[in-house]
């Protein structure tokens, strides 16, 4: 047979499939939630109330199974890697800083609206609608709650503040000992990329677990409890659109003296997970990778971004706790004075780490208002709305969780600004390679 019979007979190549980005099948999943839980609601149908509780459920429990261990050797890891980096003390010091600098900004905007708009006036709600929460939050607990009793119990009981404590100070030992830790930090770093390798299989069911926890919320929630607290969770979702897209992007152009709208676009892909996930830890390995690909040195990163995701909260921490001592106090007829607004800016300022990055920041919450002298029966009223209002303030934690390491690296000439430039929107793949382990997809390896 000819070569050219050959090529006539040859079979024509099969038509695959295009591939749904990421981003749509999370718009997707949102969208077939809330229809699912509007069916579910108006016709109550309990079989699909059910599987919405359990998918939901299954995914977040799935998040949460690898946080405990991934927060230990992220952070161990963390430490042991600014050893890489010139001027270590330095951009720890800065990145501190610039943490605090931004939740005192944030909590300012959350006080401002909370003033303006009163969010507690006219909801109908009054104490008696509330409930005093299991667990509360206070100073004493938060100092004494950071030293774990054991070893075993903050893994067990998922204390996300204590595993910390000792991952720092593992960490921190290890640099003391230098080459005689080697092998632990190899052992760290293996495990660390097998916690992550399988947090990204959970990562990619994104989307079913966001046909769950949205269609769950819509069918138990309703429509009608949104419209109680239609001015607190609009107040949420404008302070929290306020700092992500009003105040960062003027660091953005201002500090860092780089294009915001590019910083946006490469962070893209962790703001969305965020969103539906509503856990900082269980979005810290796409948080990382995006902050790798818009030009962050790697061993600067996976020091920021870790510590980040168990300290830096603008949303969950500084604009959601404002927001709700004023709601509080207007519903228990309680006035707040200046030296209240104070010390709500001073506990979200001190104190976002007692949130430690879970979903929720009922801790947070209550920290506050037990630190304001407000009635902790206050956090029964909000504990319904929680889950539409934590979407929006996990975004905002991430966004801020990432916008911090550009500012750093910027201000101290080590961000390649090359790379900001060219990022993109494009999800951050599971890596499969040895050799890119440790580079972001589209980013050349360094040097």
């Amino acid at each position: 047979m000819s070569p050219e019979s050959a090529a006539t007979t040859a079979p024509a190549p099969k038509r695959r499939l295009p591939k749904v980005p990421f981003w749509a099948q999370i718009v997707a999943g949102l969208v077939l939630g809330v229809i699912l839980g509007w069916i579910t609601r108006s016709y109550e149908v309990s079989w699909l109330y059910t599987t919405l509780d359990k998918v939901g459920s299954i995914f977040v429990q799935l998040l949460k199974l690898a946080v405990a261990p991934l927060v230990f050797f992220a952070i161990l890891v963390s430490i042991t890697n600014l050893r890489k980096v010139n001027n270590a003390a330095r951009l720890a010091s800065r990145t501190l800083l610039w943490f605090m600098i931004t939740s005192l900004i944030a909590v300012a905007i959350g006080l401002a609206i909370g003033l303006i708009t009163n969010p507690g006036a006219g909801t109908g709600l009054t104490p008696a609608d509330g409930q005093k929460p299991e667990g509360a939050g206070s100073w004493l607990d938060f100092l004494t709650g950071i030293v774990p009793t054991d070893v075993i119990t903050p893994f067990t009981e998922l204390n996300v503040l204590q595993i910390v404590f000792m991952a720092a100070v593992a960490g921190i030992a290890a640099l003391k000992l230098g080459e005689k830790a080697q092998p632990i930090l190899t052992f760290s770093e293996s495990v660390l990329t097998l916690l992550q390798k399988a947090l990204w299989w959970v990562i990619r069911l994104a989307p079913i677990g966001t046909v769950g926890l949205i269609g769950y919320a819509i069918a138990d929630y309703g429509w009608n409890l949104i419209g109680k607290y239609a001015t607190f969770t609009a107040d949420v979702y404008i302070g929290c659109a306020l700092v992500l897209f009003g105040v960062y992007p003027l660091l953005l152009a201002t500090v860092a003296k780089v294009n915001p709208i590019q910083f946006f676009r490469g962070a893209w892909p962790a703001i969305q997970l965020a969103f539906v996930s509503r856990s900082s830890v269980g979005t810290m390995p796409v948080t990382q990778r995006v902050t790798e690909r818009l030009g962050v040195p790697k061993e600067y990163t996976s020091f920021a971004v870790p510590f980040g995701a168990t300290t830096k909260m603008d949303g969950c921490a500084a604009i959601y706790p404002a927001l709700a001592a004023i709601f509080i106090a207007q519903i228990f007829d309680v006035q707040l004075g200046i030296s209240d607004y104070l010390l709500i800016a001073f506990v979200s300022v001190v104190g976002s780490a007692a949130t430690a990055g879970l979903t929720g920041a009922t801790v947070m919450l209550t920290l506050t208002l037990s630190t304001l002298g407000l009635p902790l029966e206050g956090v029964g009223l909000l504990l319904a709305i929680d889950p539409i209002l934590d979407m929006i303030r996990t975004a905002t934690n991430v966004a801020g969780q990432a916008l911090v390491p550009v500012l750093v690296a910027a201000r101290e000439n080590i961000l390649d600004r090359e790379a900001y430039d060219a990022a993109t929107s494009s999800p951050v793949d599971e890596r499969t390679s040895e050799d890119d382990a440790r580079t972001p997809a589209g980013v050349p390896a360094a040097a």
